[in-house]
Parts: C-alpha cells; structure tokens; sequence
C-alpha cells in the first residue's frame, strides 16, 4: 500500500504536468483536442487523488505503521473517527489534503464554466494544475506520506496529538483549508483573463460565487478555531493573535474587500486594477499563511514545525507568484481602464473604497505584527514577541471603523447622495444609535469601546431594518399582499442584497460577543474541600478532587457546585485528563455553564490529591456566545445570497429553510451545556500562586511562558511547570522585594538578555517601528486615497462642464434610478 500511494502521487503530478501543457498548447494553437485531453487529464488528477487519499485512511483504520506518517498520528486505542481525520492531522498529510481539496474544487469550477467561459477554460486549466504541481512537488521530494521505516516498523503509534482529539479541531482544518484552496478559483480565473485580454466583467461573474463560498468556509474556520481555543487552551479567551490564528484571517480580509469592491466595478466599471489587484493578493495570502505554518518562521503552539528547506521551497513560489502575477496585471493595464470615475464622496463607490481602505490597512498591519519577531531577529538578533497586547490596541479602532462603514454602506446612494436624501437616510439608524448609547450610559456601563460599539451596532441594525421596512412597504404597495410575503418576495427577488444585510446582521452579533470582552470577571482561587469563592453573582464551592480511568487515559476530575442567590444552579466538572501515550501532555478540561448573557467559565489548572485542594480559573464571558450564533447568521445570509437569480421564491424559501436549519444545528451545537479542552501542562501536583495584588495581575499578562513548548502563552494562561515557577517567582519578587511593575519587566530582561519574555515590545529602538509603523501606513494609505478621490472627482467635474444639457438630464434621471438598486 504504501508503493501505491507514492505511485500515485508521482502520476498525478505527470498527469498535471500534462494538463497545463496540454490546455495552454491547445489555446495557443486553436485546438479543441489538446483542450478537451487537458481538461480531461484535469478531471484525472481529481480521480487520483482520491484514491490516494482512499489509500491513506486505510492506512490509518488499518493501523498500517509501516508508514511514518501513519505511526506518527494514530493509535490503535484511537476512536474511528479521530483515526480518519488524522489524515490532515500532520504537515504530510495536510500538503496532501490541501491538493485532493484543491482538485475537486478545480474540477466542478472547470465542469461548471467550460460552456459559459470557454476562451478562459484552457488557462485556468493551466493555473490551477500548477500550483498542484507545487504541492505535489513538495510531497514527492520532501514531505511524502507513504514514507515507510527502512527497517521493521514499530507495533503500535503514537496517537493524535491529544489537543487534536476534539470535534471543533477535526472539523477546523478542513474548513480553513476549503476557504484557502476556494480562493484558487478566483485566482486561476484572474490570471486567464489576463493572459487572454478577455478582460470584460464576464470573469467576475464566474469567480464571484466561488469567492463568496471560500470566504463562508474561511468564516466558518475561523469561528470553529476560536471556539476551540475557548474550550480547549483552558484560558478564557477566544483569540489570542497566534501567528497562525492570523495566518487564516489575512486572506478573510482582502476577500471581504473584494466582494464588496467587486459590486463597484458590476454596477459602475471602476475599480477594475483594485478588483484583480485583490484576487491576486488574496490568493498570495493563502499561501503565506501556508507558508507560515508549516516553515517555522513563527513561533506557535497550532504549527507544525520547523523545516528551513520547505522554508525556502514556499519562499520561490511566493516570489513566483507575485512576478508573474503583477507583470501580467502591468502589461494589461490599458485594458483594465475604469469605465466611470468616482463623482462624489457622498456614494456608496466612495463608502466601499473607505471599507477596502480599512480592510486591506487590517490584513497589512496583522501581517506585519505576525512577522515582526522574525523582522526584529534579522535586524537586530533579538527575537521579541507580539502578542495580544499590540493587537489589541490597533484592531480595536479598525474593527469599530468597520463596524460603522457597515451601517453606513446601504444608506448612500451610487453615484451621488443628496442631503435630502441623506437626511432622510441617516434620520433613522442614527436615531437608533442614539437610542442604544443612552441606555448603555443609564445601566452603567463605562467602558467607551464596549459602549461606542452598543451603539454602533444600533446604527447597523437600525440601518439594516430600514431597509427591509421601506423594502417591503414598496412590495406590499404593488402587489397588495402581507407584510412578510411581501419581505419574503422582496429577499428573493434580490438575494444578493439583502443575504448581505444578513451577513450584516451576523457581524453585529459577533461585535456583540467582542464588546462584551469589557465586562470580563477573572479570578484565580485555590480551595479545599467545603470552600468556596464568589465571582460576580456566582458562589463556588469545591466538594472533591476525584480520579477514574477509561484504559486511554486517567482523568482527574474536580468536583464545583456553583450557586446564584443561595440557590443551586449546576454543578460543574473542570478535568485534566492524562493520555498515557502522551504523558507530558495533559489536558485541560473546561466546564462551561452557557447562556446568551453570560458563559461561567472554570478551569482546574493543578491539584493535590493528598489534600484534594484544587486551583481554580473562575472566568465570566458576558455576551460571547453571539460570537457563535452570529456566524450562524452570517452562514444564513451567504446561503441566501449564492442562491441562483432563478430561483423562484418557493424554491428559496425551501432552500433558506435548509440554511436556517443548519445554522440552527450549528448554534445548538456551538452552545451545548459542557465542553472539553486541552493544553500542555507540567506537573499535576504543582498548585500555581494565586495572584495576590493588581500588579502581580498585570504582570501575569505581560510576560509570556518561557519553557519553549507551550506556544508563547502568557503566564496567566499557561499551565505548565516553567509558567507556575514564573507566576512564583513574580509574586516573590512583588510581594518580598518590592518591586513594581516597570522594575520587574527589567529583571526579565536582564535574566532571558532580551525582551522575548515581553508580551507587547517596548516603545523604543527598532521596536518603535512596530509603533509606528501602523501610523504611517494608516496616514500614508489615507492620503493616497484622498489624493486618487480627488483626482477622480475633478476629472468627472470637468467632464460634466462639457457635457450638453441634454446628456447631463439623462445622467439625472440615471442616477435616481441607480438610487433604487443595490
């Protein structure tokens, strides 16, 4: 089996080869016939690799540990189903996951528009072929996962790695990778177009639902990623600003940018370099956060490791791509000429700029953040870290930027806004936002992000009900029917539209969920049996530590009643669980307590089973399970929107019914009562310090683990042996020496000879770039756009002052017409 399955992936990388030469031959000479053998030997590859990766899930169910791969990812104590997904569980087997992806994708876009697109066909053909090559490439020669032992194999494996062994992360990589290997077809559809010349709006229209169906997997990989960092890093966030966390959402941006320019360029013929621009840098911004992850050029707990040569191998293909690429976008320059320039501010063209703007100033900042440490490494030879801290400061201002361009977005009109009709535009949402900020205010709240985003969010919804209210008062009118027929007629006579004002909708809920970060309790107790803590409007009491065994693993499990006003409400059970294959490993078992207010949140970090005291992270999430339920609609919204324009309204509403009921099942499943976790962890028997003062706090969040095997985590959040020493050796220094805060960042300093053990770099030297910098490339971008608006606006004034009276009256009576359309 394992000579079949290095056959096979030698064959399809010949049957690519040929593919590419014999789709681009074809084009070049006229021939249907090499172009029909190519797609053909297209489809082949699509076969191939599925039966190569038939070939390596037996080897997994099979527990085939001849194979290094095989003995590396699995166990025969392993469940089914982690046994199949250990598949992608590896640096292998992903590069081999991501070309079965990227071929069946391939495969149904070619199907799909060979009729509709056939001068573009041959091309794509080619593209797409090639960057298989690439990974088939690196598996034949460097990463292959049919390797076997040259000697007798070991009897048994290692076994998933036990931070793998949870539904949220089987389910994460194929999601992200499905967004990642998705933006391949724009890509390959860009680049035909312009080795063609066939530059007209026809390539967008075959790439626009396939950008729209990545940016859905990408959104649902990036959620399902957060939900297992809640559930399994044991820390009580969602997001940490990993290298690679970040790797997945540089490519989110820049699509989200392109779905909303590429509606720019349909409706008014501008944008048109941007829009190709996107494509092209979208697509790059899969592979570095390829590259990223699998190279080690970071530093993260979710990589796979170190490897210089593959390092390089990626280095080459990126470079290839962005020569390749940007020399064919500068040869056809004159043909990507807009049609129309930008007329006033006051449109809906000028709100999309100001959002690609912010989104694409979001991909470069996180880009830059992630590769700062290695930056700083090549520059000055001291490897600092990035963390949550930094990104936190400058996404906060970026993501409320957003927030607002997204309520601002529907009320201008194309073309050009009166202050009439901004006036009546802008009454309502603002209203609403007003509203909503008022009430914020009068409950109390006093934390200005959390309260400008309450408020924001009321302007967005006020903005979207606007819309769906005027909507449908003007169906209701013309047709005589109900108000929700004629709100149902009006989604389905326009998806696009309005499935955008529900992916709206779901973002408000995620912002939701963000604001409520705010209110955030965290406390850190140690208790004996008996005791108990109070958190917020929680009482916990600790009842036992208690042990039990399944045969995979021992699990030591703690024992918490919680009560709300002297009353019970749950009894909850935080665990570590210790695999026997994995015994420096242990996982973190988190208990969670769930409602759409408020997660209680416990973790059980150590224990001592001499005198059943246990150390407890109490953690109160308000709001952060509309993170979830806000991807559900979000999911909700993109269904209806990728519905064909044919679609009649039964037809769509049986099709939406199927969406809600999955986003149903997800956000039922998403919020379920318990959840596990897991993170890397020292001694079982080693309680932590307990923090005793806000400095020792603050400290905890601004110096990371330094034992090299937990990912860089803060020492608040860590859990192994080195961070208990450090949270130690910090309360001995604050509390027995004196020391504040700034004096002990020194100390660290002095101790590791840098400032890696700093979670943010300090303000000074080369590290002030990464300070800086963001300010520069925010201003710099802001005044290019600026300076390109007006250029445009004076261009289109002149032209207007030539313009007979005539042609100026239609231009009137278009733009009231372009008012009413999306």
């Amino acid at each position: 089996m394992p000579s079949l399955g290095s056959f096979l992936l030698l064959a399809t990388f010949v049957v690519c080869s040929y593919a590419a030469a014999a789709s681009v031959a074809g084009a070049r000479r006229g021939s249907r016939r090499l172009i029909e053998s190519g797609i053909g030997a297209f489809y082949l590859v699509a076969a191939l690799m599925t039966v190569a990766s038939s070939v390596i899930i037996h080897a997994f169910v099979t527990g085939n540990y001849q194979i290094k791969y095989v003995q590396r990812y699995s166990d025969s104590l392993q469940p089914l189903f982690y046994k199949i997904t250990s598949y992608w569980g590896g640096l292998d087997g992903s590069i081999m996951f991501w070309v079965f992806l990227l071929s069946i994708f391939g495969s149904v876009a070619i199907y799909v528009n060979r009729e509709r697109h056939r001068e573009l066909i041959p091309y794509v053909v080619a593209v797409i072929a090639i960057v298989e090559m690439f990974f088939l490439f690196l598996m034949i020669v460097h990463k292959n996962p049919f390797e076997t032992f040259l000697t007798a194999g070991p009897t048994e494996g290692r076994g998933l790695n036990p931070l793998l062994q949870n539904p949220y992360m089987v389910i994460h990589p194929p999601s992200l990778y499905t967004g990642f290997v998705g933006l391949t077809i724009p890509y390959a559809f860009g680049m035909a177009a312009l080795i063609t010349g066939y530059l007209d709006d026809a390539w967008l229209r075959a790439v626009r639902r396939w950008t729209m169906v990545s940016w859905l997997f990408l959104s649902f990989g990036l959620t399902l990623g957060m939900i297992w960092a809640y559930e399994e890093l044991g820390w009580g966030g969602y997001w940490e600003w990993d290298p690679v966390e970040n790797a997945g959402l540089l490519p989110w941006f820049t699509a989200t940018a392109f779905l909303h320019s590429v509606m720019v360029q349909e409706r008014r013929g501008m944008l048109r370099v941007w829009n190709v621009t996107l494509v092209i840098i979208s697509f790059f911004l899969t592979i570095v956060g390829t590259f990223l992850t699998r190279s080690g050029v970071v530093q993260s707990v979710h990589a796979f490791g170190e490897d210089p040569q593959l390092a390089r191998l990626f280095t080459v293909f990126m470079v290839t791509i962005l020569t390749v690429s940007f020399g064919f976008v500068f040869y056809r320059l004159p043909l990507l000429k807009a049609r129309n320039e930008l007329d006033s501010w006051a449109s809906r063209e000028a709100a999309f700029m100001a959002n690609n703007w912010v989104l694409l100033f979001g991909a470069v900042f996180v880009l830059f953040g992630t590769m700062f440490p290695t930056l700083s490494e090549a520059v000055t030879g001291e490897r600092l870290t990035v963390g949550a801290p930094f990104f936190n400061k400058w996404m906060l201002p970026i993501g409320l930027a957003l927030l607002l361009l997204t309520g601002i977005g529907p009320l201008l009109a194309w073309r050009k806004s009166t202050l009439v009709n901004m006036r009546d535009q802008f009454m309502w949402p603002i209203l609403t936002a007003v509203v909503v900020g008022a009430a914020v205010v009068a409950v109390g709240v006093r934390v200005w992000s959390s309260g400008l985003c309450f408020a924001l969010s009321g302007f967005v919804v006020g903005t979207v009900a606007q819309e769906f209210i005027r909507g449908a008062r003007v169906r209701q009118g013309t047709t005589g029917t109900d108000v929700l027929t004629a709100m149902i007629g009006l989604v389905s006579r326009n998806k696009r539209r309005y499935g955008g004002y529900i992916v709206h909708l779901g973002i408000v809920a995620m912002f939701l969920g963000f604001a409520g970060e705010g209110f955030k309790r965290d406390e850190q107790v140690l208790l004996k049996p008996g005791q108990q803590t109070t958190v917020g409007r929680y009482t916990i009491r600790h009842d036992a530590v208690r042990v039990t065994d399944d045969g995979q693993k021992q699990m030591i499990t703690g024992h918490v009643v919680v009560f709300e006003k002297d009353r019970e409400i749950a009894r909850m059970y935080p665990a570590k669980w210790f695999y026997r294959k994995h015994e420096d490993q242990p996982t973190t078992e988190v208990a969670i307590r769930r409602t759409m207010a408020e997660d209680l949140y416990i973790v059980m970090p150590a224990f001592n089973l001499q005198d059943q005291s246990a150390q407890f992270q109490i953690v109160v999430n308000p709001l952060v399970d509309w993170i979830w339920a806000g991807f559900g609609i979000m999911a909700l919204g993109t269904g209806i929107a990728l519905l064909p324009e044919r679609v009649l309204s039964f037809a769509m509403a049986r099709a939406t019914q199927a969406v809600a009921t999955a986003s149903l099942v997800l956000i039922s499943t998403l919020l379920s009562t318990t959840a596990v976790s897991a993170q890397h962890s020292g001694s079982a028997q080693m309680v932590p310090v307990v923090p005793r003062n806000s400095v020792e706090r603050e400290l905890q969040r601004a110096i990371i683990c330094m034992c090299g095997t937990c990912g860089r985590q803060l020492v608040r959040d860590c859990a192994c042996a080195q961070a208990a020493q450090m949270r130690e050796e910090i309360a001995h220094l604050v509390n027995d020496r004196g020391m504040n805060k700034d004096q002990v960042i020194q100390y660290y300093i002095a101790k590791y000879g840098s400032q890696e053990p700093l979670a943010a770099p300090l303000d000074r030297g080369f590290n002030r770039l990464a300070w800086l910098l963001p300010y520069l490339v925010g201003g710099g971008a802001a005044i290019s756009v600026g300076f390109v608006a007006v250029r445009w606006s004076r261009g289109q004034a002149a032209a207007n002052e030539s313009t007979p009276s005539l042609d100026r009256e239609v231009e009137s009576r278009l733009d009231d017409e372009l008012r009413d359309l999306d």
